[in-house]
């Protein structure tokens, strides 16, 4: 009996484009939902990307949690129906749209028309569309780009006020306060997303900041800050209970010291 000689030489990357053909011509992933019945279900819900940005490799890590969880449920019989989905709120959109027009601020938009300056945004949501589907596409996963979901749909923003309608019907809502980070540029607070936005590391000035003991007017506590315009709203100084604080005078000074051990190196 003669054996089908191997093959020895692989090119990985073409076996893939092979299986994810195979999986377009016979609709493997629409089969994979259809084929299970209605009545069980397994809800997945697929956090948005912003839609004004191509794929990073924070999206493929995310992304392929996301298509592992709903293959594994599939074969576990349920039908797992999932949607591709574009978050078109927040100030990345808005950012992209102020740079695209040159307008500089809240006044340059009023005076351009909120309505036009809302317009030109829907305007750019898809622009990156056809790369995001050829990039998840080719990773593998398998999702709905057909029917996805945008976020400035009627539809959602009703879904979403409806919910909040709910949660306020439980008594789940409540009043507080919060501190958050707040541009004075665009006079909003900012989500910690939006805060970390392009952030760089850059070399900072520091201060070392005498705090006079109150019983011990010639003893001071040092204390590091990059930030001394905080200090002012500052009432106490902490202390740490494990570490080991020394006390320490500079010859021909009267004034003493205390500072943590491992800091007089520094």
């Amino acid at each position: 009996m003669k054996f089908k000689k191997p093959q020895t030489q692989i090119s990985f990357p073409r076996m893939e484009e092979d299986i994810l053909a195979f999986w377009k011509e016979n609709h493997s992933f629409q089969r994979s939902v259809e084929d299970k019945p209605e009545d069980k279900t397994w809800a997945f819900y697929d956090g948005p990307p912003f839609a004004t940005g191509l794929p990073h490799h924070g999206h493929l890590l995310a992304g392929t949690i996301k298509d592992v969880v709903p293959r594994y449920w599939t074969m576990r019989g349920y039908r797992v129906e999932r949607r591709f989905g574009w978050d078109c709120h927040g100030l990345p959109i808005e950012f992209e749209t102020e740079k695209n027009l040159d307008l500089k601020g809240r006044k340059d938009i009023l005076e351009y028309g909120v309505d036009r300056f809302n317009e030109a945004c829907r305007s750019i949501v898809l622009r990156y569309t056809s790369q995001w589907q050829n990039t998840v596409e080719r990773m593998g996963r398998w999702i709905d780009f057909e029917n996805d979901y945008k976020t400035m749909d009627l539809d959602f923003m009703e879904s979403v006020w409806s919910v909040f309608q709910k949660l306020w019907d439980r008594g789940l809502i409540y009043e507080d306060k919060k501190v958050l980070p707040y541009s004075t540029r665009v006079t909003t607070p900012l989500s910690n997303f939006e805060a970390n936005l392009n952030y760089q590391d850059v070399q900072d000035p520091a201060v070392t900041v005498k705090l006079p003991l109150i019983d011990h007017k010639d003893t001071s506590l040092l204390i590091w800050t990059t930030t001394p315009w905080t200090l002012p709203a500052n009432l106490a100084a902490a202390v740490h209970p494990e570490l080991t604080y020394v006390l320490i005078s500079v010859e021909g000074e009267k004034e003493k010291y205390i500072l943590g051990e491992k800091r007089i190196s520094a």
